[in-house]
């Protein structure tokens, strides 16, 4: 690939793009929020497929029954809009090391698709969960890095003190495999830059509550999540992995602001080094939160 094209492919599109989501729909609230705002986005979008991707938490008893609950999670959000697309079930494991792939329905998936694409042409991953399934394609296939521009929420901050986030640390393998791969990558890091995508609890009864099914659950789904927690005091709720979808709708820096730096690897320490044959990739390092809010509150409100 020319540096020209990366600089191409690291920048937002300007036209209708095929697309695939990689989504632990079921380990948070948020993903129902990204899924929502993807498909709600039928004027960029060609949404060719979701992918159930593992995570293991107290949500969960394993990595493979995280991605189960994804995988039925997803086709929650399918009828909630009424709307069928390709699902497929994702790695039940995460990688064992750096050369060997979770073989997955959607590993397969991405891996196949790929060959339909060029570097001129790519098809957007989007991915806002544990990295194995996209690694994994990778190892099965080559091309995936040649053909595909893959957009993720993992990490935390370059100034953060680690980066020990969930989607990252879950499975390193897959991190140091998808960003020494040369793909071109774009990375919206959790603490430190999207975390201040929030939401509290009279914006989802006001712009969302009582308005569809979608926003129904949406709202409640959120506000009885942060509830069990925050035992009467004040919240808000983060819900970055939107950030990873607006991301293609970037027009004009209208959501976010970012920038070209050198890939780093992810360390199995819990921080970024270095990496000296790392490709140029695109660096988000701010959110324009209120504009955003609006228009994810557009989308879902839409007919």
């Amino acid at each position: 690939m020319t540096h020209e094209q990366r600089m191409k492919n690291l920048s937002v599109p300007t036209h209708k793009i095929d697309v695939v989501l990689d989504t632990d729909a079921y380990n948070e609230i948020d993903d129902q929020f990204a899924i929502a705002y993807m498909l709600k986005s039928p004027e960029r979008f060609n949404v060719k497929a979701l992918y159930a991707a593992p995570f293991f938490n107290a949500r969960s008893t394993s990595a493979g029954d995280g991605m189960e609950k994804s995988y039925k999670e997803i086709f929650k959000l399918l009828e909630l809009m009424n709307t069928e697309k390709d699902v497929f079930r994702g790695s039940d494991r995460f990688l064992i090391d750096e050369q060997t792939p979770v073989v997955s329905d959607a590993a397969r998936d991405l891996a196949a698709k790929v060959e339909n694409y060029s570097p001129e042409d790519p098809l957007y991953i989007v991915a806002i969960g544990a990295i194995t399934n996209v690694a994994s394609a990778i190892l099965l296939n080559p091309k995936v890095a040649e053909n595909a521009v893959l957009v993720w929420l993992g990490g935390h901050a370059l100034h953060f003190h680690d980066t020990k986030e969930f989607n990252m640390v879950h499975d390193i393998a897959a991190s140091r495999v998808v960003m020494s791969s040369g793909i071109p990558f774009v990375q919206l890091p959790c603490c430190g830059v999207v975390s201040s995508f929030t939401i509290s609890k009279p914006e989802l009864e006001y712009w969302l509550k009582g308005k569809n099914p979608l926003a129904d659950y949406l709202a409640q789904n959120t506000i009885d999540e942060a509830e069990s927690y925050a035992h009467g005091r004040p919240w808000t709720r983060v819900i970055w992995d939107v950030t990873a979808v607006a991301w293609l709708l970037n027009d004009n820096d209208r959501f976010m602001l970012s920038r070209i730096i050198k890939t780093p690897l992810s360390s199995y320490e819990g921080f970024y080094e270095d990496y000296a044959d790392g490709e140029d990739m695109r660096y988000v390092y701010g959110i324009h939160r209120d504009r955003l809010m609006e228009d994810l509150f557009g989308k879902i409100l839409s007919e």
